[in-house]
């Protein structure tokens, strides 16, 4: 019962508003009184293919979100262990410290890091933008990797140290699998929130980093209700398909076969 509730709920969230898009961007949007249309059309695609720099922008959005994710996995895994395992004092205040930048306003964050940036000669270059778009996604990060080694706890790790296990070897056999939830959770969210990036791509790139938002955004004006549903078509769809890509490099990462056979033991 609960399971069937789950999927319609689903299914009426999410799944009902993709299928309304996909409608929309080959029919159009129907009004009372005109002919409800029958036979579909790639007007609005064919919109959306000839807008300059649509496909770079894609290939250097999922660039960037590749590069922010990765050093999120690097800075979420190794801050959360420390937030959650160890103690010193101080601690609160560091925690409280990392959540910071989630309650300045993203303008005030991007212009300040903007004058540092053009020292440094990162703005007007996706390495700077790539850089930028942490400040949204690492806190988030450290939070939900901190949950994960909270759920782990101190037992297992300091078993397998007396054991031998050195520290590569029970990051990958031990705290790799039973992360795995943190790790699809971050790996999601943080794809999304880099795509989505606009103010913060917009300053530091300067109009020289051209992501998916930025070319997306300004269609928002359009009364072309077609052409809307198809970007947030392509935009949906690229964090998914993202999504299903790097769950697939984890299935051969993780060592579920070693774990696999140790349970059969």
């Amino acid at each position: 019962m609960r399971k069937s509730i789950f999927y319609s709920i689903s299914v009426l969230l999410f799944v009902f508003p993709l299928l309304f898009l996909v409608y929309k961007s080959f029919f159009g949007v129907w009004r009372w009184g005109s002919p409800v249309p029958v036979e579909p059309e790639l007007r609005a695609w064919k919109v959306l293919m000839n807008e300059g720099g649509f496909l770079d922008s894609i290939g250097t959005s999922i660039w960037i979100a590749t590069v922010v994710l990765a050093i999120n996995f690097l800075i979420g895994i190794t801050s959360g262990k420390v937030l959650a395992l160890s103690t010193f004092r101080g601690k609160s205040t560091v925690e409280a410290l990392l959540m910071l930048p989630l309650f300045l306003p993203v303008l005030v964050v991007a212009v300040g890091l903007q004058i540092t940036f053009i020292r440094y000669g990162l703005a007007d270059h996706w390495t700077g933008v790539a850089l930028v778009h942490l400040v949204p996604t690492i806190p988030y990060s450290i939070k939900i990797f901190k949950t994960g080694y909270e759920r782990i706890g101190t037992k297992l790790i300091e078993q397998s140290a007396l054991l031998g296990g050195r520290a590569l070897q029970r990051f990958y056999y031990i705290e790799m699998p039973m992360l795995l939830p943190s790790i699809r959770s971050v790996l999601f969210l943080t794809i999304v929130i880099s795509l989505s990036q606009y103010v913060l791509t917009a300053i530091i790139g300067g109009g020289n980093v051209v992501t998916l938002s930025m070319v997306y955004y300004p269609f928002t004006d359009t009364a072309d209700e077609a052409v809307m549903a198809a970007f947030s078509i392509v935009f949906a769809l690229i964090p998914i398909m993202m999504y299903i890509i790097f769950e697939g490099c984890l299935k051969f990462i993780l060592p579920y076969g070693h774990l696999r056979g140790r349970r059969k033991r």
